[in-house]
């Protein structure tokens, strides 16, 4: 659902085009706690750091684990969120929070109950 999508760009009503590319474990990269995942958005690299301790909290609560492909999701959503309410003017990083990161993974898993992601 969010690994090739498109969204409206809030300020220039423009469409763009978002496409997965890779997904890295921060801690070799950056020396951070997070796992970064890579857009490009109509070309432009655009990376979304999802934090190691959402991965903790989100066990805790449901026996259940964050995979690769439901933090794609969780990105993804949250990119797309980010552009469409204006707040993705020319950013190339984007560092989200535990709390964060647990509600875009429960808009995925809303979307898409049935889903393989959730």
């Amino acid at each position: 659902m969010y690994r090739d999508f498109r969204a409206y760009d809030r300020w220039t009503k423009k469409e763009v085009h978002c496409l997965y590319q890779a997904l890295i474990v921060a801690i070799a990269t950056r020396h951070a706690d997070a796992v970064d995942i890579k857009f490009l958005v109509d070309g432009r690299p655009v990376w979304i750091a999802l934090p190691h301790p959402a991965w903790v909290e989100y066990h805790n609560r449901t026996g259940k684990s964050i995979t690769d492909p439901l933090a794609i999701e969780i990105a993804g959503h949250y990119l797309k969120t980010v552009l469409e309410s204006g707040e993705g003017v020319g950013r190339e990083m984007y560092a989200l929070t535990v709390g964060q990161t647990l509600e875009h993974l429960a808009a995925v898993s809303e979307a898409a109950p049935s889903s393989s992601v959730a």
